[in-house]
């Protein structure tokens, strides 16, 4: 059992920075890789980014590549995004997930556990 913990976000203008971090419990976390996806209001979830085991592998949406940088720290069982240029349409809830299949990285039901999710709001 995985259990995650977001944090991190909050209330920014347009073109600033947040750095979320994803917490996991347990002592397996170098077994799963690690994904962010978000869920704007009335859509459903989308990938975001994701790296594998050791962090030596990344993938990002298009929406995001070049802004945002996902990382992973094993001795602190801690997954962050850093978001960068951050635009309107990023707000959303942001949720990080722990899956054993990073061959579907980008694919919502691959996912094992999930955290309970951050709010992102950016405005003008």
């Amino acid at each position: 059992q995985v259990q995650l913990v977001e944090s991190g976000g909050g209330l920014v203008q347009i073109g600033g920075s947040l750095r979320l971090s994803c917490a996991a419990s347990g002592r397996t976390f170098t077994s799963f890789a690690m994904g962010w996806f978000r869920q704007a209001p009335g859509k459903e979830r989308r990938f975001v980014a994701a790296i594998n085991y050791n962090g030596q592998s990344t993938y990002y949406s298009d929406s995001v590549k070049g802004r945002f940088t996902i990382s992973r720290d094993n001795d602190k069982n801690t997954v962050y995004l850093q978001m960068n240029t951050l635009k309107p349409e990023d707000t959303a809830v942001y949720f990080c997930g722990a899956t054993r299949n990073f061959g579907r990285y980008y694919y919502d039901p691959a996912y094992d556990y999930w955290g309970q999710g951050t709010q992102v709001t950016v405005s003008s």
